[in-house]
């Protein structure tokens, strides 16, 4: 016989069976399907014109308007976000299920946030822009990785068919 000390509980998935329905009836799902990659695709190219701009001096402006552009998709996915983690999870933020992650998301948006403004109000040089547009980068690239861990983790889940706990994953 085990004891209460050897049983190895598994966590709960992401959704209820509530949840799981009302993330899979709503266009949010959809609509975030859909901007976290095109994000993901303005930050790369983001990136190389960011980087280009460092090493050689060239590029200001693309580069600029790739950050302006990054940081626009990133607001809209956050407000977005937003609204399907209300729909879903009867929360507009920091529901259980992607606590850390919006909390994460917040210091991305700081970051980026502290970019426009450093940018508009001429308070830092195009070399130290372009180096906190990096640092903001590097943050959405942590919070995006903790997004797909979470994603990947429910999905591996799901395929588990003792570990559900009376949740429901991805």
């Amino acid at each position: 016989m085990c004891s209460q000390k050897t049983i190895k509980k598994v966590p709960p998935g992401l959704y209820t069976d509530a949840e799981r329905a009302r993330r899979d009836a709503t266009v949010w799902t959809l609509v975030q399907g859909v901007l976290a990659p095109v994000q993901f695709a303005v930050f790369l190219v983001s990136l190389v014109l960011v980087l280009r701009y460092l090493w050689t001096g060239a590029g200001y402006e693309i580069a600029t308007g790739s950050i302006l552009l990054k940081t626009a998709l990133l607001y809209l996915i956050m407000i977005t976000g937003a609204i399907w983690e209300k729909i879903v999870f009867g929360q507009y933020l920091f529901a259980p299920a992607f606590f850390w992650e919006d909390v994460f998301s917040f210091a991305v948006i700081a970051l980026h946030s502290a970019y426009l403004w450093a940018l508009f109000a001429g308070a830092l040089g195009p070399v130290a822009l372009m180096l906190l547009a990096l640092a903001a980068y590097a943050a959405y690239v942590i919070n995006a990785v903790q997004f797909v861990l979470k994603l990947r983790a429910a999905r591996l889940q799901a395929k588990s068919p003792s570990a559900h706990g009376g949740r429901l994953p991805a």
